[in-house]
């Protein structure tokens, strides 16, 4: 799956946790309704300016509309964190993994 495929599909799914129609996510974001169509299909990438727009009003960081493996929230990730660090094998391995980053 393409990029623009991945991402139209990323804010596709936002949008609709957060109910808003396409009509009205394109009046928060200042784009023509048939613009979010073409985004969410995967048929444009949104510019600059409209990716942060579509952020503001999705409530996520941009980054975040460019993470498609998860579909935990980070409160979800973190706590799968904390439960995994009672291991003393899996704190050094996360460690050491954090370390060549």
């Amino acid at each position: 799956m393409s990029l623009k495929n991945q991402l139209g599909q990323k804010i596709q799914t936002l949008r609709k946790k957060r109910r808003l129609t396409q009509e009205k996510f394109a009046e928060l974001i200042g784009i023509d309704p048939k613009n979010v169509s073409k985004i969410e299909n995967g048929n444009n990438y949104p510019s600059s300016e409209t990716l942060t727009s579509i952020a503001k009003a999705l409530g996520v960081e941009i980054y975040e509309l460019f993470v498609f493996r998860h579909e935990l929230s980070y409160v979800e990730m973190k706590k799968e964190i904390e439960d995994a660090l009672v291991d003393e094998k899996t704190v050094l391995y996360l460690y050491q993994m954090l370390k060549i980053m």
